[in-house]
Parts: C-alpha cells; sequence; structure tokens
C-alpha cells in the first residue's frame, strides 16, 4: 500500500511512504547499511518480471551504491545560508557553523542575532519535518 502526498514539501520534493515493501540492497563500500551512514546510488522499484526471486503483491525496491566513498563530498552541507552552514559528518552528525561576522557600520547586534535565529530554524525545520 502506497501514501503520496499531492503536494510538494520542500522545493519541487514530494515525500512517499510505502508500506510492506522489501527493499534489496548492493552496497560496494559495507555488507550491510550502517546506521546514520548516507549511501549515494540508484533506488529503483522492481518489477515482477525483472525480479522473479520476489514475486509478490508487495514493492519491491533495489538500491545499488553507485559512488566510492572517496568520491563523496568530505562533510556535505545541509544548509547553507547567509550567517550559518549546516553540515553532516561521516558519523550521522550535524554539526552548526557561523560564517565570518560583517560588522559594517549598519551592523545590529539584535538584528544579527534575530537573523541568524530564523536561519537556524529554518535549516532544523528542513530536516525535521
Amino acid at each position: 500500500m502506497s501514501i503520496y502526498s499531492k503536494k510538494p514539501s520542500h522545493e519541487g520534493w514530494h515525500k512517499s511512504t510505502d508500506l510492506g515493501c522489501d527493499l534489496k540492497t548492493v552496497l560496494s563500500s559495507d555488507e550491510h547499511m550502517q546506521a546514520g551512514k548516507e549511501y549515494r546510488g540508484l533506488l529503483c522499484l522492481d518489477s515482477d518480471a525483472i525480479v522473479e526471486e520476489f514475486i509478490s503483491r508487495d514493492a519491491h525496491y533495489t538500491f545499488i551504491e553507485t559512488v566510492t566513498p572517496t568520491a563523496c563530498r568530505r562533510n556535505p552541507k545541509l544548509f547553507d545560508g547567509e550567517h550559518i552552514t549546516l553540515t553532516r559528518w561521516n558519523d550521522g552528525s550535524i554539526r552548526l557553523y557561523f560564517k565570518k561576522l560583517k560588522t559594517d557600520a549598519g551592523f545590529s547586534v539584535d538584528g544579527f542575532a534575530l537573523a541568524v535565529c530564523n536561519e537556524i530554524r529554518q535549516a532544523l525545520k528542513g530536516l525535521v519535518e
């Protein structure tokens, strides 16, 4: 059974949930998927004709890892704002970095703090929701 959203969630992305499905992985970096680790590759919905070993009414997917770990960016950016950057490390943790502080003639401490607060909320909201 699939549940698909009718409207895009974030800038052209669509969320969907496929219940009761099987996922077969073909990995080059690990024998089994590791919790919190990101894998790059292709996710395909298998047809019954192609994957005869999994014939059933439930959906069957195959994920094939296509990129070697050395070719991936070391700490990919999850959010790149005017004042902050959020990155994901190899261990799955998320780190927040402040960009260079520009204290020109129109600088306001309260305005800067509010802008940083809004960017942090925007970045985390995109990850959690």
